[in-house]
């Protein structure tokens, strides 16, 4: 009598593969935009969590760990529910998902005013160019000016926006010669913003105007409106 072949072992449970199409996200919101050239527009905040950085000022220091995976889709229709033409997709530091780029040019797609905030240490070549980059530039007072990733001054575009977020006069010094260094008011529009409650507004505004800069003064409306409330 021929015995029966072996009934092979089942192999171990291989782990389930990530959905191509998922970010891990901290918050979504709908607020008025506070910064950058559509200050004052109802807007839609997609948060994604993470940040490689850690700037000494951060107030968004609750987006760096946590966070819930979210597919494209469920935020596309959940952006869409609130009925605003901006969104802004932010963070944290939200090119640390590369996913983040799928996402930007499918909200471009969708026919979304998309702006991007982002720190300027990450790559930004492979952003959609329908999305309005606001980089932040790090000035000696984050901590962080180390990682600012100049290359990327050749992707900006006439719609982009570069920001300097200043803690005083050592960084306005600063960035007047990354101003002047690099030619940006001839790239792209440039905002210098003072660091909440550590630089007084009235005082950026009378060293921009006695150097006669070609930068646009920005204070964050959302927390004269809100103050450090989070989700604002």
């Amino acid at each position: 009598m021929v015995s029966p072949a072996p009934v092979p072992a089942p192999e171990p449970d291989a782990p389930a593969p990530v959905a191509a199409d998922r970010l891990r996200i901290t918050e979504v919101f709908h607020s008025v935009q506070g910064e950058g050239d559509a200050v004052g527009w109802p807007t839609v905040f997609v948060r994604l969590t993470g940040c490689p950085l850690r700037c000494t000022w951060c107030d968004t220091t609750y987006s760096f760990h946590g966070g819930l995976w979210r597919s494209i889709d469920g935020l596309l229709a959940e952006v869409a529910a609130f009925g605003a033409r901006h969104v802004c997709v932010t963070g944290g530091e939200p090119l640390a998902q590369r996913r983040c780029l799928d996402l930007l040019a499918r909200l471009c797609d969708a026919g979304f005013e998309v702006s991007l905030e982002t720190s300027g240490a990450l790559d930004v070549g492979g952003v959609d160019p329908r999305v309005r980059k606001v980089m932040d530039l790090k000035a000696p007072g984050s901590g962080e000016s180390g990682r600012n990733l100049w290359s990327n001054l050749a992707h900006l575009r006439p719609h982009d926006q570069v920001k300097f977020v200043l803690a005083g006069r050592d960084d306005y010094d600063w960035a007047v010669a990354r101003l002047r260094e690099h030619d940006l008011a001839a790239r792209c529009q440039v905002l210098f913003s003072p660091v909440w409650s550590t630089l007084a507004p009235r005082e950026l505004a009378q060293w921009i105007l006695d150097d006669r800069l070609p930068v646009r003064l920005q204070v964050q409306l959302h927390k004269l409106l809100w103050g450090e409330e989070p989700g604002r």
